[in-house]
């Protein structure tokens, strides 16, 4: 069970030094610390708030693990008005909107509506490109 603990005006639960496996086990673990976090929050978040926190991490893990040469980072903390999701991977390139293709003969699409859902979705995004490499991404995301 992840443990949190006070920072200040926000709960951490970063304690777990193991990454997420895949984004299933990341969306179980901002379940967990959204569970956790409601009595310091005034009470749990509306199942519009989960559903875009579980999206969002779904999102944000799953093209770190894809496009980003695989996971390196992840942290969940939660104030009073607040969810910070945290992911960080090993590519340096910035997530962006990906130009329409042509349409296709057959077969599905790939995607690229995640970036345009995180941005949607979120109160603040910060982008950070550290010195020895890769990226890390902080998305808030409103509680109530």
């Amino acid at each position: 069970m992840t443990t949190g603990h006070r920072t200040g005006s926000s709960t951490s639960y970063a304690a777990r030094p193991v990454l997420p496996r895949d984004a299933s086990e990341a969306r179980a673990r901002v379940a967990e610390a959204l569970a956790g976090a409601a009595a310091a929050t005034g009470g749990p978040p509306s199942a519009t708030t989960v559903g875009d926190a579980l999206l969002v991490t779904s999102e944000l893990v799953t093209n770190a693990l894809r496009h980003g040469g695989g996971l390196t980072g992840f942290r969940v903390e939660v104030d009073r008005d607040a969810l910070a999701v945290t992911v960080a991977d090993a590519s340096r390139e910035l997530p962006h909107v990906r130009r329409r293709r042509a349409q296709r003969v057959s077969g599905p699409g790939e995607g690229g509506f995640g970036w345009p859902l995180v941005r949607l979705l979120a109160r603040g995004i910060r982008l950070t490109l550290p010195p020895g490499g890769g990226k890390i991404i902080e998305v808030r995301l409103p509680l109530h």
